[in-house]
């Protein structure tokens, strides 16, 4: 049996995970397994030549099936362009993540056919011609992949491929998310492949933690925050109530918090929530901007069985944990417009995390070149991103091609990163004998992460660690 993998995303950057699993039995019998099918962005689609999320790198039509860790854009977000371009096997994940998807792939599709439909008007009223191509995918080209998807509950095996079986185990990332588990077996050797997807947070959240995994032989893991630490739980509560404080009552200007639309959104409802029920948040009000949010937390409520026992036992008393006096969903686009015009002090919670797409941009474009005003960005932002360009002290940042000056207040929590830190990543791989990894591939993280995470890991007893390049092919 020959085995390998080859990298085709997140490799040396968080983006576009993409990872190529290739088995050739003794019959000659090949069969390829996708781990994750996720969308470039930022500076990955920046720096390179043409838009990496129009060539995959390998044959979408020649691949078996798609094993999907979890629903974020970067990890599933050209789902719809591979069936568009040959693909015809199942899309297996856990049944948070498929009804998660079904939401995201349709957003994404729309941001990008919006934010193609305003390049062609902007175009025109320049009196130039647009060489930029259409949508990577449309929304009536969602439909088809999801009808590929195959759900599967935690911690029971489910075939793949002939000769390969999948567990999927808690990753305590976002709800549905899931670490994934390839038993390769051809009668004669049998190989176990660890994929971690993204790790969550060893924090009393809404998810349960991180569960221990079987003894892997290969493993692929992420490395995010692989390089720091994230503050405590007991920090992140007081810390976000002192950034409403200062931001809406000592400056009574608004508080704009970039999130990603699954995960972050519903985190910090939830501890506003909290600080509610005790008494101690600002009456003023919060607009939750996004419809992606919007039904994303429904899909949260709906899901409420995959919290921790803790916060299962709060909705004994508290029905609702992302919703509180002074809250407003916002869905209409016209009601989004009123905001930006705005004057009292308010909370803006709105998607996407690096500020990329979605209403957020509106917001920053208004919001931004006035001093009472302040910006907390509460996530990773990839650099080439709008998000990090503002975190990274630009005076002056371009929203919808034109520029905007930036003099409102930027603040970053990381506390509400989904993603584990070094200790934590490190705790996380603790179950496994090291001595009986073969080999660990690093991926999903820049170079400091990256680095960072490969010096702790080889402390930690850890040998043959690499840090693949985008396309480098492993045999294992």
């Amino acid at each position: 049996m020959a085995v390998s993998l080859s990298f085709h995303g997140a490799a040396g950057t968080v983006t576009g995970s993409k990872h190529l699993l290739e088995v050739q039995h003794r019959d000659g019998a090949v069969h390829r397994v996708l781990l994750d099918c996720g969308m470039f962005q930022g500076e990955a689609v920046g720096r390179s030549k043409g838009d990496p999320n129009r060539h995959f790198g390998f044959d979408p039509g020649g691949v078996d099936a798609v094993v999907l860790s979890h629903a974020h854009i970067d990890h599933s977000g050209l789902l719809p362009r591979l069936v568009v371009e040959g693909f015809h096997g199942p899309i297996h994940s856990t049944p948070a993540t498929r009804d998660l998807c079904a939401i995201m792939l349709e957003d994404s599709a729309r941001i990008q056919e919006a934010d193609h439909a305003y390049d062609l008007k902007r175009a025109k009223r320049q009196g130039r011609t647009l060489d930029e191509p259409g949508p990577l995918y449309t929304v009536d080209e969602v439909p088809p992949a999801l009808q590929r998807f195959e759900a599967h509950d935690l911690n029971r095996a489910f075939p793949v491929v002939p000769g390969i079986t999948c567990t999927f185990t808690e990753a305590g990332h976002i709800l549905g998310s899931a670490a994934v588990h390839l038993t390769i077996d051809d009668g004669d050797r049998v190989l176990r492949l660890a994929f971690t997807g993204d790790v969550g947070r060893y924090v009393d959240r809404l998810l349960p933690e991180p569960a221990p995994f079987p003894q892997a032989d290969v493993i692929v893991c992420e490395s995010t925050y692989g390089d720091r630490d994230h503050p405590g739980i007991a920090e992140a509560e007081e810390e976000l109530l002192r950034h409403v404080t200062e931001a809406c009552v000592e400056r009574r200007g608004k508080l704009l918090i970039p999130a990603f639309s699954i995960g972050k959104t519903q985190e910090i409802l939830y501890t506003l929530n909290g600080l509610s029920n005790q008494g101690r948040l600002p009456r003023i009000p919060v607009f939750v901007d996004s419809p992606l949010a919007i039904s994303a937390t429904g899909i949260v409520r709906q899901h409420s069985a995959s919290f921790r026992p803790e916060v299962r036992a709060e909705l004994e008393h508290d029905a609702d944990l992302f919703s509180f006096p002074g809250v407003e969903f916002v869905r209409n686009p016209e009601r989004s417009k009123q905001l930006n015009a705005r004057q009292e002090p308010c909370i803006v919670i709105a998607a996407s995390g690096m500020m990329e797409a979605g209403r957020i941009r509106h917001h920053l474009r208004h919001s931004l070149p006035n001093p009472r005003n302040t910006v907390l960005a509460v996530g990773f932002c990839a650099p080439g991103t709008l998000g990090h360009d503002i975190l990274s002290g630009h005076q002056v940042v371009h929203i919808f091609g034109e520029p905007v000056t930036v003099k409102a207040a930027v603040l970053r929590m990381e506390f509400y990163s989904a993603h584990a830190d070094r200790g934590e990543l490190v705790r996380y791989l603790g179950c496994q004998d090291p001595a009986r990894v073969r080999q660990l591939f690093l991926v999903h993280g820049i170079t400091a992460s990256l680095n960072g995470l490969q010096e702790r890991l080889a402390a930690a007893g850890h040998h043959n660690i690499a840090i693949p390049h985008k396309g480098q092919r492993f045999v294992l």
